[in-house]
């Protein structure tokens, strides 16, 4: 639906500027493009953020960076942080928000704590049993969500799986990811960190339990920044304002609404 709205502004923009339309008159617009795991950061953003309409294309990362760099995007969207050849091709890049993604098992389960070279072999199928980590006897259910999940991509991007991990269930929700893990003892999922509860057991990864506060501090591992991009040398008034304001306090709430970890102010 919200696709479907801003190309009907685009279109209704088009026809403002044919029929001579006031610039007085003419509502604001930032374009955004990029990382389809912001989708629902930005989809929050949109639905708060008054001050101008924000239309956004899930296109990738690496796409996203490309428009914003062509001048095809006021901001381009990378769920990572940008290169040091994107820097040099004259682009600044601001960390809006953190995806932190806990990874978790059952209640019953005595592993407390996991390596991510562990977490690693045991979604590639290297490791196939508890007691290979000091647990039971039992052959590990390997739980995670659907291909195109945003949280997916975050926990396969962090450990280095992509395309290479080996899943039992693949399910559809962070909900039923929780449901799935608290009800099967030798279950292990990922989800974000915002929808951990007492129905599951989120393990530590290199001695670190994730919490809002490890995960600003970086020493919790299964991390990523959010970020948006702009260029540097001709960036809008209209994108500076919305960039601010992602990085004030005031839109702490929103980040945490869409499952995300806020900056540090």
């Amino acid at each position: 639906m919200k696709k479907f709205l801003a190309l009907a502004l685009a279109a209704m923009l088009a026809l403002c500027a044919f029929a001579g339309c006031s610039g007085e008159d003419a509502e604001v617009v930032l374009t955004t493009n990029g990382s389809t795991s912001m989708e629902k950061l930005m989809e929050t953003y949109m639905d708060v953020y008054t001050d101008a309409t924000i239309t956004y294309a899930a296109t990738g990362s690496g796409a996203g960076i490309t428009a914003v760099t062509e001048g095809n995007a006021d901001i381009g969207l990378a769920s990572r942080d940008l290169k040091d050849s994107e820097v040099e091709a004259g682009l600044t890049g601001y960390v809006v928000a953190i995806d932190g993604i806990a990874i978790v098992v059952n209640p019953a389960n005595p592993v407390s704590d996991l390596s991510i070279e562990q977490i690693a072999k045991i979604y590639t199928k290297e490791i196939t049993n508890w007691s290979e980590l000091g647990g039971e006897d039992a052959t590990i259910v390997v739980v995670g969500r659907e291909a195109g999940s945003g949280t997916r991509d975050g926990f396969e991007s962090v450990t280095g799986t992509a395309e290479a991990c080996s899943y039992d269930m693949e399910l559809n929700s962070t909900g039923d990811v929780r449901t799935t893990v608290a009800g099967n003892t030798a279950a292990i999922g990922y989800i974000s960190l915002s929808s951990v509860s007492e129905e599951v057991s989120a393990v530590s990864v290199e001695g670190v339990l994730p919490s809002e506060e490890t995960v600003q501090d970086g020493s919790y591992a299964v991390q990523r920044n959010f970020v948006m991009a702009v260029k540097t040398d001709s960036v809008s008034d209209e994108a500076m304002a919305f960039i601010n304001w992602a990085l004030s306090s005031a839109a702490d709430e929103y980040v945490r609404e869409a499952g995300c970890v806020p900056i540090v102010h």
